[in-house]
């Protein structure tokens, strides 16, 4: 069965950390570009990051530039987000997704795969 899985929300402080996983099963990732996006209640999904399969170039949204970090280890079949400097605007539904194109991914948030996604809450 084909499928992503995401792992390692939570509640944290503001100011805390909190590192994702988005674990594939099914199929490789190696080929494919990997994103994280984001929906909080009552808004539009948003992208956060994504990282190509060719050369792990990375690109983020602005609010995530210098707090958060997209890695993957193909080994593991997994990619990571670590978010850092957490703040409660952060708060939101995180999801993992998987495509062969970066346009289609990052520009339209078209994707062959979809995780379930995972709760995170940023609250004192």
């Amino acid at each position: 069965q084909v499928q992503l899985v995401e792992s390692g929300g939570g509640l944290v402080q503001p100011g805390g950390s909190l590192r994702l996983s988005c674990a594939a099963s099914g199929f490789t990732l190696d080929n494919y570009v990997i994103g994280w996006f984001r929906q909080a209640p009552g808004k539009e999904r948003e992208g956060v990051s994504c990282i190509s399969s060719s050369d792990g170039r990375t690109y983020y949204r602005n609010f995530a530039k210098g707090r958060f970090t997209i890695s993957r280890d193909n080994a593991k079949n997994t990619v990571y987000l670590q978010m850092n400097s957490l703040k409660p605007e952060d708060t939101a539904v995180y999801y993992c997704a998987a495509d062969l194109s970066l346009v289609r991914l990052w520009s339209e948030f078209e994707s062959d795969y979809w995780g379930q996604g995972t709760q995170v809450t940023v609250s004192s």
